[in-house]
């Protein structure tokens, strides 16, 4: 049994299914239903009850699947730490962004990035902060930009970027369009153009408007910079975006207002897993970061 079998194995696992995983792995079926009969004749149990029309995983399977992962993950940390002895300064770094911040607060970090490690490949996946929170700990992402500080920080590393205190966008005819500040309780008849429920500001609007004593009534949800700002000049709602983002704005038919006191502040950080080797193109990303955020 070697590193090869434990992934066909993991992949039979995730799909349950011999065609679908044969399809991910990129061979055939009896190649798969082979190698997976030759591990529990090795192992000298069944891995799969094949007596269902789907598989389902033994309780040696169960077993098998979580050890596994542990093996392949270590072997994935010891060729990435040897590529750092050799110091070949090629790799890849996946990295989740919402959406909605987009451009606006990572575009000069990346490219930084970019500029100083060309052979790295650069990843770049949009989620909500949630998804992003959630691909760091399962794997998929190495580094994530989240718009709120983690609960659990047992498990990540974090810094802070950025705090950018939100502002009230409104069309050019609307009621609040000649004050030169606004409160939170001032929107309480208003219809909200939100974030999508993944996103971790959605929380915080939520929150800060029930505190005032109301909940928001939304009428739209959008992960879309330009989408929420075609809503609000439609004059279909008001939306709450970051002040930098407001600032970029070129629309003539929309006002960016500020809050009296701002009491909304996309509080924009950056995490990594914590207690885990970490390859040279994610420790070079994460110096970059911190160095930014020393000349700032």
């Amino acid at each position: 049994m070697d590193i090869r079998h434990l992934e066909y194995f993991l992949e039979v696992a995730k799909h349950l299914n011999f065609t679908k995983a044969a399809a991910a792995l990129h061979i055939s079926q009896p190649t798969l239903s082979k190698t997976i009969k030759g591990m529990e004749e090795e192992l000298g149990v069944p891995l799969f009850d094949r007596s269902f029309r789907q598989l389902a995983l033994t309780d040696a399977g169960k077993a098998l699947q979580q050890n596994a992962k542990n093996v392949i993950h270590a072997y994935e940390n010891l060729t990435s730490e040897m590529d750092d002895v050799f110091s070949l300064k090629k790799g890849e770094i996946r990295i989740g962004i919402p959406p909605i911040i987009g451009a606006a607060f990572c575009s000069n970090l990346i490219s930084q990035y970019i500029d100083t490690y060309p052979h790295i490949k650069v990843s770049l996946i949009e989620v909500g902060s949630k998804k992003i929170k959630h691909g760091i700990m399962e794997g998929s992402l190495d580094i994530g930009f989240v718009c709120s500080n983690p609960l659990n920080k047992r498990n990540v590393e974090s810094i802070e970027l950025i705090k950018d205190p939100l502002m009230v966008l409104v069309s050019n005819d609307h009621s609040l369009c000649e004050s030169n500040s606004v409160h939170i309780t001032d929107l309480e008849k208003e219809a909200f153009i939100m974030y999508r429920q993944d996103f971790s500001l959605y929380d915080s609007i939520l929150d800060t408007c029930t505190g005032a004593g109301f909940y928001p009534n939304i009428v739209c949800e959008s992960s879309q910079k330009d989408f929420i700002l075609e809503m609000v000049e439609a004059k279909l709602g008001i939306a709450l975006l970051p002040a930098r983002i407001c600032g970029q704005i070129k629309e003539t038919h929309i006002k960016a207002i500020p809050f009296k006191h701002p009491e909304i502040h996309l509080e924009l950080g950056m995490i990594w897993k914590r207690n885990e080797h970490i390859p040279f193109s994610v420790r070079e990303f994460i110096a970059i970061a911190k160095n930014s955020i020393l000349k700032e």
